[in-house]
């Protein structure tokens, strides 16, 4: 036995159980990482893009909805300086979202509404509780998505749309909420929000801020929401799967001179984000750099769903069966299969990553593919790996 407890023969098996997704053709190519007690594990498979080269260590993916928990740190570093409280109405910076008026019916008239009951604050926007986000149910001639639409908001954040943030968060205040601030959980849009926030009241541009306060002290000299042209050679190519074609389907960058931008999302590696989780595993620290406080950790990994929250927050079948919500991650709140141990923390990107970290295990894990979505059962077989290899 290893001494993080990691059985050899059964991280090989989950070497062959990743690599039957590339075999397939389900994906390219796939980074994987396990670390437990210090010990890491780094398994690197296929290419980065179809017909293309190898897959790297350092190959770069553009890591979607993983960027919330670094967003979340970011929001949490402006609170322990006192920039930003928890419970501080937005207005205060964001005047674009000052006196809300809340549809009576989600898909009615855009002005059938009702004042809103109170401000969104920075704990609605970090808990996803500030009325407005996906919509799950059909919705496509609803006059509020067809508003969306009309307004180039994207599905909705800057990361989706043309508009630079600032013009993003003023057509974006001249729309109702659908919901009450603090009754619901709703996928994605407070995140966008969040952003514009976080650049005001730290006074820098959000890539400048989150480079000198997360990035730079923690050695993440490839995360960022750009790739320079010199990098662009190490950017995994991005797909989605064609049904009607039967096979992989790339999808266009956005480049610039050459380069990605990802506007409100970031993109990096496995060994950046590596250290970003086991920051957040020993609880605001990393090799001496100290980005958060223990207890503002502890905070961003409780969940903050009510019961009543979650009955009235519709997302994938089952999801709060066993799941809670925190400041920028997921943590599991009931065992109920190999993986799916109480207090574990962390969050998926829709272009196929996923990161989680388990305080009771010391371990972290990360999964980086670039396959939007994920490809069925990659996401499954990959977690039930991760435990399967604890060999004590």
């Amino acid at each position: 036995m290893s001494s993080g407890g990691l059985s050899a023969a059964r991280l090989r098996r989950m070497h062959d159980v990743m690599s039957e997704f590339v075999d397939r053709g389900d994906v390219p190519g796939i980074v994987t990482y396990i670390c437990r007690r210090g010990e890491e594990h780094l398994d690197v498979i296929g290419s980065k893009s179809v017909g293309g080269g190898p897959m790297a260590a350092d190959t770069i993916f553009r890591i979607a909805s993983l960027t919330k928990p670094i967003f979340a740190v970011g929001a949490m570093i402006l609170v322990e300086e006192c920039k930003l409280g928890l419970d501080e109405p937005v207005d205060r910076l964001l005047p674009e979202l000052s006196d809300r008026r809340v549809l009576k019916l989600a898909d009615g008239p855009l002005e059938y509404t009702e004042p809103a009951k109170r401000p969104i604050t920075l704990r609605d926007l970090l808990t996803k509780r500030m009325g407005f986000g996906s919509i799950m149910e059909p919705s496509d001639n609803w006059p509020i998505v067809e508003a969306v639409n009309k307004l180039q908001l994207g599905t909705i954040g800057p990361q989706n749309s043309a508009l630079p943030p600032e013009e993003w968060i003023r057509r974006f205040g001249s729309l109702p909420l659908l919901a009450q601030p603090g009754e619901r959980w709703m996928y994605n849009t407070s995140y966008s929000v969040l952003g514009v926030l976080m650049a005001r009241a730290s006074g820098q541009a959000l890539e400048e801020f989150l480079g000198d306060r997360i990035f730079g002290p923690l050695g993440m000299s490839d995360t960022s929401f750009t790739v320079p042209e010199p990098k662009m050679e190490r950017l995994a190519g991005h797909y989605r799967f064609s049904e009607s074609a039967g096979r992989l389907k790339q999808i266009p960058d956005d480049l610039n001179d050459g380069g990605w931008s990802g506007r409100g999302e970031l993109a990096s590696t496995t060994g950046d984000y590596a250290r970003f989780g086991r920051m957040m595993l020993n609880k605001g620290r990393l090799d001496g750099e100290r980005i958060l406080s223990r207890l503002s950790v502890e905070t961003m990994i409780t969940d903050h769903i009510t019961p009543e929250q979650k009955a009235a927050s519709p997302f994938f079948p089952g999801f709060w069966d066993s799941r809670g919500w925190g400041f920028g991650v997921a943590m599991v709140t009931r065992r109920d299969d190999i993986a799916s141990v109480p207090g574990r923390f962390g969050w998926d990107g829709g272009t196929g990553t996923s990161w989680y970290a388990d305080p009771s295990e010391d371990l972290q894990a990360i999964l980086m593919t670039q396959v939007e979505q994920f490809p069925s059962g990659i996401y499954e077989d990959f977690w039930t790996s991760v435990y399967q290899a604890i060999d004590d």
